[in-house]
């Protein structure tokens, strides 16, 4: 059998590859740890891309919108990117505005009404006199070993000390290596997306001069498709999550629950997280009313518990399915997975991920029944 050169290479590669998944699979851990140290190198960079990409979302529409022309031209780029940094601060430090007087007002009210609860412990203890006789002999029973006690409690405390101050130096360590991660990330983002045409350009040139043409097309059709996806789901997850909170803030205005506003606010932000983001705000918004109200407290719960399950069932998965082109069925199911699997980046990650898998798995099927030149009522209808 005749093979040219193609063929030779083509063989050569499977068998390097196949040796080389051998290897790997033989030091698997030297392998981790060589990708975790690879992955800690390029944080800031994978963040910074990770930081331009969403920021992308809404500083192109804000692009849109300025003028055109000679003149502005050169401006609206850095416009575009100082416009939708001070739109993204505006978000936060409304945030945090409402959320921190009511916070503030919470404290307050448990401040005022501990002396009324100390003064409830002290008629308890008081109303304990009576059990005291059975106390004292119930306690002359008992035989402590009080320098064994002593010894364990002082080496209890000694290993706790030292391991405070171990975990705290580590927690310190990990704030500093995350907000030096997060600057250099973010200022690598601002680069992406002041030069994201010519970057693109660069990496079509990579692309088309590495790969074969048909395999480059291919790559950048899927590209945009992901684009595409994770933009939509970005702009449909915060319209879900404003419109959940805007249903918290009209129903407990309707039933006259304190802290609507807050409350609302809160769940808003904590829904930005797939599912179950919005219990988060639930305990938050649960322990605010308590302080109140505790029967109102119950009554919030009640309440949502109700408007979660219409969220999750029908507002959410129509939402951020249709604005990612996932079936809702696909969506809670994406939602399940990825948390299994990574939490709550999982959920996040998946539903995007699984709508790129849908829309390309959709049109090889398409592409194989036309192949095939199957007729559409075999299978349009049952």
């Amino acid at each position: 059998m005749d093979w040219n050169r193609d063929q030779i290479k083509q063989r050569l590669l499977v068998v390097c590859g196949g040796v080389a998944f051998f290897c790997a699979l033989q030091n698997l851990s030297s392998v981790t740890a060589a990708l975790r140290w690879i992955l800690g190198v390029l944080s800031p960079f994978l963040a910074g891309g990770a930081i331009a990409f969403i920021l992308n979302v809404p500083m192109r529409t804000i692009e849109a919108q300025l003028p055109s022309g000679k003149r502005w031209n050169s401006l609206r780029r850095p416009l575009a990117l100082v416009l939708t940094l001070a739109a993204m601060t505006g978000v936060v430090t409304l945030a945090v505005c409402v959320i921190s007087p009511g916070i503030g007002e919470a404290v307050r009210s448990i401040t005022g009404q501990l002396p009324a609860a100390f003064q409830r412990v002290q008629e308890t203890l008081a109303n304990m006199e009576l059990w005291l006789p059975q106390l004292e002999i119930l306690a002359a029973g008992i035989q402590l070993d009080w320098k064994t006690l002593s010894e364990k409690a002082i080496a209890l405390v000694r290993d706790w000390g030292g391991g405070l101050v171990s975990s705290g130096g580590v927690l310190i360590g990990g704030v500093v290596s995350g907000v030096s991660t997060f600057v250099i990330g973010l200022i690598f983002s601002f680069y992406v997306l002041l030069q994201k045409e010519r970057l693109a350009r660069q990496g079509r040139q990579v692309l088309y001069a590495f790969l074969p043409v048909s395999w480059a097309d291919h790559t950048l059709e899927i590209l945009r498709l992901s684009s595409r996806t994770f933009s939509s789901f970005l702009s449909g997850q915060c319209v879900e999550a404003v419109i959940l909170g805007t249903l918290f803030v009209v129903a407990m205005t309707i039933f006259q629950m304190p802290y609507a506003f807050l409350v609302g606010v809160l769940i808003a932000l904590t829904a930005l997280i797939p599912v179950v983001g919005a219990f988060i705000g639930c305990v938050v918004g649960a322990l605010l009313i308590a302080v109140t109200n505790p029967w109102q407290a119950l009554g919030f719960i009640v309440l949502f518990l109700v408007l979660q399950q219409m969220e999750g069932n029908l507002i959410y998965p129509h939402v951020v399915g249709n604005s990612v082109g996932l079936p809702s069925i696909w969506v809670l199911a994406a939602v399940t997975l990825g948390g299994k699997l990574m939490g709550i980046a999982g959920m996040l990650f998946f539903i995007p991920l699984c709508s790129v898998l849908y829309a390309l798995f959709r049109g090889f099927v398409k592409s194989r029944l036309s192949a095939r030149r199957i007729p559409p009522k075999k299978w349009r209808n049952p």
